[in-house]
């Protein structure tokens, strides 16, 4: 009964929740909560998680778990079980639905009045994207469609709109299914009110769609002059069912936790260094790590996601690696042979912006390693304006090459771009690219406390050695007028996975991953070569 009370242990939104499990007899599918509150049943798994989190916290209850050794969080405040049908429901554990009953005892008379097996329709309903999108509207967010013309007359197949109740779902499709939604209010001889609850990262195409069989005889199919069509049930379960087959349902995990204190400590980097680089992502969206070989450019891209996340969530992080023939086909979309002629098909970059629709709340990376290499105009082509972080959102959708269907990326999405300053076959970075991103240098990190440490720590007075001729030989590179701090030697060459850093293991770093690198840019100067080659390996 105290910790109910808590407001730091159960938030508004957990009392709401298990009240509503309570009223539904203390047990509850998700899909069952959702048609209840007329919400997304993908909804509960996070905050369940959160709750289950604060009440361990405040009881340092045993968290059950599951047989891999991960905690299974949802069991601190619930039972479960699997019924015959194969759906999960979470019940209520006694002494928490005691103290319901205790704390909101009113609702033993409102249990009576529920009823959750009231049957539901199953809606059908197309946008024209020269006009509107499903795609301004966000995850959550309540938008009205019109059962009347520009002329106040009722619009075709008017019986569908009178049939509409809170509740029912909603198929949303624009020359393509592009999302579910409910009805999230009844309707008023008017309009309907949808919220939308999904985005489909795969889009399922009307070519697709037609040659099912179990729809052929929808009425889409039969009666196009229409906005609002009438699903069966079992059409609607065999839409979901190819729904589900392309775009899997991802399950709410728990990450480690991940701090500045944590980047600092892995990356070698001074805090202001940290602190500004943040700062750009956030403004710019867009970055570039630049930097010689070796300083771990990439290695910073993915650390400085985790640390704006706050969590080491991979989920919501994709890195690719661009290359000449890398192409927009692969990047957002482009057709593609298949048995029966060609399939239009979408990119790495058009998915997982789709993705991040999703989860407006929260921010998603995308990472381009060696971001010079590909033909960045091509790659990108009208999105070149989309990424600029005055352009993002819904108001600056356009269409694509290969669809009328307009696209723009979320402002949750932030690019971080890698380039190798040491490459010299590559040409500069694309002006009109160069504009839209910031770009920080990444420089050898042999200065840094941080580093020092961890290298003594893995070579003991080695360390000193090391770091006194890598300093000297980076110090003759910075000093070379035809090379320049840009083909420093990075640090991370020295962080090898082994606990011990030997006289050997150093050599070899220097014989075999060293050198070949200096003689490339000594090539012309065997003299200057092997003077350093000395240098590094004698004392």
């Amino acid at each position: 009964m105290e910790m109910l009370s808590n407001p730091d242990v159960f938030r508004k939104e957990d009392v709401e929740l298990v009240k509503t499990i309570y009223k539904m007899g203390g047990e509850a599918t998700a899909s069952e909560l959702s048609e209840f509150e007329n919400t997304n049943p993908f909804a509960y798994n996070f905050p369940v998680v959160h709750l289950a989190k604060r009440i361990h916290r405040y009881t340092n209850c045993t968290v059950p778990k599951r047989k891999n050794g991960k905690e299974r969080w949802w069991h601190v405040p619930f039972l479960g079980r699997y019924r015959e049908d194969k759906t999960f429901s979470w019940i209520l554990r006694p002494e928490l639905k005691e103290a319901i009953k205790e704390k909101y005892f009113y609702l033993e008379d409102e249990e009576e009045e529920v009823n959750i097996s009231e049957p539901i329709n199953y809606w059908w309903l197309t946008a024209d994207p020269n006009i509107w999108s499903f795609d301004n509207v966000k995850i959550g967010q309540t938008f009205t469609y019109s059962s009347r013309n520009e002329r106040g007359n009722k619009k075709r197949i008017y019986r569908n709109f009178e049939n509409v109740k809170k509740g029912d779902k909603v198929i949303l499709y624009e020359k393509a299914i592009v999302g579910i939604g409910h009805v999230s209010k009844e309707h008023d001889g008017e309009k309907i009110w949808v919220t939308k609850d999904e985005n489909l990262i795969q889009p399922i195409q009307y070519s697709f769609i037609k040659s099912v069989e179990g729809l052929k005889n929808m009425e889409f199919m039969t009666n196009l002059q229409g906005s609002l069509f009438k699903l069966t049930k079992e059409e609607y379960e065999l839409i979901m069912d190819i729904i589900r087959e392309q775009n899997p349902i991802t399950t709410v995990k728990t990450y480690n936790t991940y701090t500045k204190e944590e980047f600092l400590e892995e990356v070698f980097m001074e805090e202001d260094q940290y602190e500004n680089m943040v700062e750009l992502l956030k403004y710019k969206k867009n970055l570039i790590l630049q930097g010689p070989p070796g300083v771990g450019k990439t290695f910073v891209a993915k650390r400085i996601a985790y640390s704006i996340m706050g969590e080491k969530d991979s989920s919501r992080i994709e890195m690719i690696q661009f290359h000449q023939s890398y192409s927009y086909e692969d990047f957002i979309m482009g057709y593609r042979p298949e048995e029966k002629g060609f399939k239009l098909k979408y990119g790495i970059f058009y998915k997982f912006c789709r993705r991040a629709l999703n989860d407006p709340n929260r921010p998603y990376f995308f990472i381009i390693d060696e971001i010079n290499r590909g033909n960045i105009s091509k790659i990108f082509g009208e999105l070149m304006m989309l990424i600029e972080a005055d352009k993002r959102g819904s108001e600056y959708a356009i269409p694509l090459t290969y669809t009328e269907d307009k696209f723009y990326v979320p402002e949750n999405v932030y690019i971080i771009g890698t380039m190798n300053t040491a490459d010299r076959s590559l040409a500069m970075i694309d002006y009109a690219l160069r504009r839209r991103f910031c770009f920080v240098n990444i420089k050898p990190a042999f200065d840094n406390l941080n580093f020092k440490g961890y290298l003594e720590s893995k070579s003991g007075e080695l360390s000193k050695i090391i770091i006194e001729k890598m300093t000297s030989l980076n110090e003759d590179i910075e000093n070379d007028l035809s090379l320049g701090w840009g083909f420093s030697i990075g640090h991370s060459y020295f962080c090898i996975d082994k606990d011990t850093i030997t006289e050997e293991d150093y050599k070899n770093i220097i014989n075999y991953e060293i050198l070949p690198l200096l003689s490339e840019y000594w090539i012309d100067d065997n003299s200057k070569l092997m003077e350093w080659k000395r240098k590094l390996l004698e004392w």
